[in-house]
Order: C-alpha cells, then sequence, then structure tokens
C-alpha cells in the first residue's frame, strides 16, 4: 500500500507549493542563504508550469511560453530561516499582459501560516528567433488567470 502525499495547505489565492530546506542551503551563520531564497522559488514555479504541460528541454522555438527572459526581481527578507525542513512557496500572478506578467511570491511556512521572504518577478515572453518580445499564447493566459490575484 501507498500512502498519499498530503495535500498542500489552501491559500486564499494562488498556489502553495512543498518546498524542501537542506543543510547545504544554510549560510555559515546557519540561516538560509539569501541566495537560495530565488532559486527555490524558480524551483516551485518551474514544478507549477511542468505540471500544465510548459518547460524547457534544450530547444527554445518548442519551449513557446516557456522562453522568456527576467526583466526584475525584487524580494523582501521578513524573518529567517534557521533549519532544514517543509516549507513552501506561495506562488501568484499579480498581472499578466500582452508580452510580459508579474509574479508575486512568498517563501513561508509548509502551512503558509509564516512569512520569511516575499517578491515579486517580472517575465517577458520572447520569440525565440529574434529575442524580442511576444504575445503569450492564449492556452498560458487561459491557466495563468487561474492564479491571478484578486483585487484588494
Amino acid at each position: 500500500m501507498t500512502a498519499e502525499a498530503p495535500a498542500a495547505p489552501a491559500v486564499a489565492y494562488g498556489r502553495l507549493v512543498p518546498v524542501a530546506v537542506h543543510f547545504d542551503d544554510l549560510d555559515a551563520l546557519g540561516m538560509l542563504h539569501n541566495a537560495r531564497y530565488p532559486l527555490m522559488v524558480e524551483r516551485a514555479w518551474t514544478q507549477h508550469w511542468r505540471e500544465r504541460g510548459w518547460g524547457f528541454d534544450g530547444d527554445w522555438t518548442a519551449a513557446g511560453d516557456f522562453c522568456n527572459a527576467v526583466k526584475e526581481l525584487r524580494i523582501s527578507y521578513e524573518a529567517p530561516v534557521t533549519s532544514p525542513g517543509a516549507y513552501a512557496t506561495h506562488l501568484w500572478l499579480e498581472r499578466l499582459g500582452t508580452t510580459g506578467l508579474t509574479y508575486g511570491f512568498r517563501f513561508c511556512s509548509a502551512d503558509g501560516s509564516v512569512t520569511y521572504a516575499h517578491g515579486t518577478r517580472v517575465l517577458v515572453r520572447l520569440d525565440a528567433g529574434t529575442l524580442r518580445p511576444a504575445p503569450w499564447s492564449e492556452r498560458f493566459r487561459t491557466v495563468g488567470r487561474e492564479l491571478l490575484r484578486p483585487a484588494d
């Protein structure tokens, strides 16, 4: 008999993706190294999109909507992560434009109740041949709308 993985706790918007902090992610002071936060967020987004059929396997033309570049990354650190273990990344979309989007994220406790860091990342969809901005596909926009944060 195989045990099923526990479902991620619910969030009011977006998605909570489980992530693991390992001992070697910690810095000399025993805290999660500041450069690991964006890396873990990137891995969570990659997992999210792969589960929905997008990814990069070495061919930029075949990558379609996954042919994109980071234009901006902002992150604020709220509290240190001081031990390895189970955590989560709360992911959502702040904005979904024609050729760009803004991701929002929180690096948080596994249940989403404690925020350790939060930020945004702006992506631009690129044409694989010209590397100029290109529109997101309608399929991507449809799936992306599910992650849009409601207006306050």
